[in-house]
């Protein structure tokens, strides 16, 4: 029998034949944590009787959930990471650097073939970039962190093929929730992603990013992609790690397979307060929005800037709603802002934030008020995430996100593109 993607990076790692369901130890390539998760893993590293971290050069913190610091308690923890950075020459991504994620494929310490964990739940992200990465708890990073290694169970994979081309005005992040909606929430439960099909094929990195962000929304451990020319154009100059593009065998064996018909999917929008509670734009269309927030490790990349810009171009924010825009690192801003759509954007009535998280976590930069709506192009909508329990966050891609805001109302981006 044949090897997944999977199998073949924890065979590769552990040095011996490793089919899934097995449990084995192996190192990672690479860990990361945030300022949510970090000081945790610190303080549990250094309970763990650690010195000093077995592979230094392997780690890497980065301050961007809670950046600019809202408050003396963040600005001490904070403190707690550069301290331990500065003392154990760990790599530090300080304020307005970026969301983590974004940071980690830019900096090219994720790569084909290899294997990454962080302390935060959408790490699965760089599967993308034919990676298995995934999320683990701080202890577990803790570990990690001062073993050099950690135990893992060998997933199996459930895979899932996005045929034909989507339609005009449908993005990525209009896939993916697809994707969500077909799968449902917990229908890929320690379960492997391997994502693949003529859409992704014919897709930017930015938006396979955007999709494999969102395979742990279904439960997955990761959202892997087969590594072609477009993944070894990105990484020219990001990474010195020799690697090698791993591709599934052709008599690999798979827990099922899910379909999709890009041709078939309109814009999307989930409702609160469930990521799997998708429906057609035309379904909640004409809903009332107080905010837009277009960013986060989903969907603030340049080429969301560019939509959103392509949109905003020559129309106004809607009064009495604020749009936010944060992208999703220095790299991206410096993009946009060499391309002009900055300026499209702040002349539109846009406020555009440090590059980071934002709203997005719910500690500042955007809480919404009781009762308002907000239409966000992060990853998750439940019920308090962006700090207000008592608001709704419907999620879509940057177009429909950027309609809305000219509108006022959830609308169909179709109409303005």
């Amino acid at each position: 029998m044949g090897k997944t993607i999977s199998e073949k990076i924890f065979s590769a790692h552990a040095g011996r034949d490793v089919s899934a369901g097995e449990i084995v130890i192996i190192q990672p390539d690479s860990m990361m944590a945030q300022d949510g998760t970090a000081p945790l893993a610190i303080r549990s590293f250094q309970q763990m009787g650690g010195a000093s971290p077995k592979y230094p050069r392997r780690i890497s913190l980065v301050i961007d959930h809670n950046a600019p610091s809202p408050s003396r308690a963040v600005s001490n923890l904070h403190g707690i990471m550069r301290d331990f950075a500065r003392e154990h020459n760990i790599k530090l991504f300080e304020i307005g650097e970026g969301v983590c994620h974004q940071l980690m494929v830019e900096s090219g310490q994720a790569f084909p073939g290899g294997l990454v964990i962080g302390a935060d739940s959408h790490t699965c992200t760089y599967g993308a970039l034919n990676c298995f990465s995934t999320g683990v708890g701080s202890t577990d990073l803790a570990a990690a962190m001062l073993t050099g290694e950690l135990w893992f169970m060998c997933p199996e994979t459930l895979k899932v093929c996005f045929k034909g081309k989507p339609k005009e005005g449908v993005f990525a992040k209009d896939l993916a929730l697809a994707m969500v909606a077909r799968i449902g929430a917990d229908g890929a439960s320690y379960l492997a992603l391997e994502i693949t099909g003529e859409a992704i094929e014919e897709m930017d990195i930015d938006g396979r990013l955007t999709i494999s962000n969102m395979a742990v929304e279904v439960g997955a451990k990761t959202g892997l992609m087969l590594a072609d020319e477009r993944t070894l154009d990105f990484l020219k100059g990001r990474t010195d790690e020799r690697f090698e593009p791993v591709f599934p065998d052709d008599d690999a064996a798979y827990r099922d397979e899910v379909i999709i018909d890009c041709s078939e999917v309109p814009p999307m929008v989930a409702y609160p307060h469930q990521v799997d509670n998708v429906s057609p734009v035309e379904g909640v269309e004409g809903i009332k929005i107080s905010q837009g927030l277009i960013g986060t490790c989903t969907n603030g990349r340049l080429s969301d800037i560019r939509v959103a810009a392509r949109i905003l171009k020559g129309r106004k924010v809607a009064r009495g709603v604020r749009l936010i825009v944060a992208p999703a690192s220095r790299e991206v801003f410096g993009g946009s802002l060499k391309e002009g759509l900055i300026d499209i954007l702040v002349e539109a009535g846009a406020c555009i934030v440090p590059p980071g998280c934002a709203s997005c976590v719910g500690t500042h930069q955007g809480v919404p008020g009781d009762g308002e709506n907000v239409i966000s192009t992060a990853n998750r909508n439940f019920k308090g995430r962006m700090g207000n329990p008592e608001a709704f966050i419907y999620l879509a891609s940057p177009a429909t996100v950027a309609a809305s805001s000219v509108t006022g109302k959830i609308t169909d981006p179709r109409v303005m593109l």
